[in-house]
């Protein structure tokens, strides 16, 4: 109850001691005008009790939860309307300043408590042990072209300088959505529509997950994929049928920001994974791959496939066995990374890095050791017709070697940037740019392509890998350097 104002003090007043009064002159019951005066008292304090409030900052409200999940799979425009429930449990009411909704009047959002509605509600009393609901309603039109598959925004609750934050997650658009998903057995993905993957997606030891050509991936923050089974992704080369791993955010500013998910990692019980035409993207470490091989495969065979855009490490190799072919390895932070020792063979890929608005290039594109803290194991690797390059001023050399051991490290037929050779190649080996195509750091634009006139052009040495990236064909006796052939 609010505080009450002049008038109705002034009837309260009137009525709990004049009209008493007055009763008692009409009436020769003493002791009758005594009780009715006596309840007339009682009844004016109980109503006009001024309710007691307090301003202390160690006196919080709860909330029923902090994140408000809207799971309707929108494939038509729809509004969805829930509900939380704000707490009081201290012994004074709590003045709640504001309930803000944080999106604004942009937002697909809507908010309302006590019946006034959003985005701001200001000045709401909740009384002492009681409570006060906040309802929610998101409209989502799914056809919305740069709508992300996740839609969030949050309210915030202010009382006495204490901020309250309910997360808001709403889907928008259709798509198959797991969360925290388990693969036990066989299963396998087409391309029916998008899967959204909220909470880790792990492939349990002896399981397997097949995903096919088209699929697009979209992970979540907190979502990595943990394989400790099998992965293996089909894709083909067209853009339209190459399998993507990326972050659910696509609304701008945040469809390329790095980090935007945590990555793949192949965990020591994981064997025979297989990825083909794949494109995997913003992601905070994309490939990892640890321990060795349970049998003769290689634990990951990776081919004809982009990383690109990690925050820590595109593709890290720990004591394994990784096959890679036709690979891009573009533009994170360090992008191909090989420790304490394992056996590796890459041909005909391009990994490179130029700083953009995301990341600084301050790491060498490569590195290899054949130890980590303080384990040692033999390290064999093979790199032929490769590119190793980075932005020119920089970084001096593109290839750093750490060993305790002797390492068995070939480079056989490479473009590198090195201030000296760091082992000496076998074939041709060219210490100059490679002369990509295009590459426009303020519009983030790279194309990894070789000019005409680059020496990547003719100077590779003979592999039976028939095709490139883009599934272009390769010419027998003399291909190019990298993962593009140019023909």
């Amino acid at each position: 109850m609010g505080k009450p104002g002049t008038f109705e003090i002034l009837l309260f007043y009137l009525t709990c001691f004049l009209f008493p009064l007055y009763l008692l002159a009409l009436s020769p019951n003493y002791y009758s005008v005594r009780i009715t005066a006596a309840l007339f008292l009682v009844i004016f304090l109980f109503s006009c009790k001024k309710e007691s409030f307090t301003t202390s900052a160690d006196a919080f409200l709860s909330a029923e939860t902090d994140t408000l999940h809207f799971d309707t799979v929108f494939t038509s425009t729809g509004s969805v309307t829930q509900r939380f429930i704000i707490f009081n449990e201290n012994s004074k009411g709590i003045h709640i300043s504001t309930i803000q909704l944080k999106g604004g009047i942009s937002s697909p959002f809507k908010i309302n408590a006590m019946g006034v509605p959003g985005p701001v509600i200001s000045s709401i009393d909740v009384a002492d042990n009681d409570s006060l609901y906040v309802f929610v309603s998101v409209s989502i039109n799914p056809t919305a072209a740069n709508l992300p598959f996740v839609v969030r925004d949050s309210i915030e609750v202010w009382s006495n300088g204490n901020k309250k934050v309910i997360h808001l997650e709403a889907y928008g658009r259709n798509a198959h959505f797991f969360r925290s998903k388990i693969i036990t057995g066989d299963e396998t993905w087409n391309n029916d529509l998008p899967y959204v993957i909220l909470g880790a997606l792990e492939i349990k030891e002896n399981a397997k997950l097949t995903i096919n050509e088209g699929c697009q991936i979209y992970l979540h923050a907190d979502a990595p994929v943990i394989v400790n089974g099998t992965l293996n992704v089909s894709g083909k080369k067209f853009d339209s049928t190459k399998v993507v791993f990326t972050g659910d955010r696509l609304d701008e500013p945040f469809s390329d920001y790095p980090a935007s998910w945590p990555g793949i990692y192949f965990n020591p019980s994981s064997k025979n994974n297989i990825i083909n035409y794949a494109v995997i993207k913003n992601a905070y470490q994309a490939v990892v791959v640890q321990n060795p091989s349970l049998n003769a495969n290689p634990k990951l065979t990776i081919a004809e496939t982009i990383i690109d855009n990690a925050y820590d490490v595109g593709l890290l190799g720990i004591n394994t066995k990784i096959t890679g072919q036709n690979l891009l390895i573009s533009n994170c932070d360090k992008n191909l990374v090989l420790v304490n020792g394992g056996n590796y063979q890459f041909t005909h890929c391009t990994v490179a890095s130029y700083s953009n608005g995301f990341m600084v290039h301050e790491e060498p594109v490569l590195l290899l050791s054949d130890y980590l803290e303080s384990s040692q194991n033999h390290l064999d690797v093979l790199f032929r017709n490769c590119i190793f390059w980075g932005e020119e001023g920089i970084v001096e050399t593109e290839i750093r070697i750490e060993k305790k051991g002797s390492p068995s490290i070939k480079f056989d037929n490479v473009i590198w940037k090195v201030k000296e050779n760091p082992v000496t190649p076998t074939g041709n080996s060219f210490n100059q740019d490679p002369l990509f195509d295009s590459i426009n750091v303020e519009r983030n634009f790279y194309d990894f392509h070789l000019q005409e006139s680059s020496k990547g052009i003719n100077n590779g040495g003979n592999t039976s890998i028939t095709l490139d990236l883009d599934g272009k064909p390769r010419p027998v006796g003399l291909p190019d350097l990298g993962c593009y052939e140019r023909n």
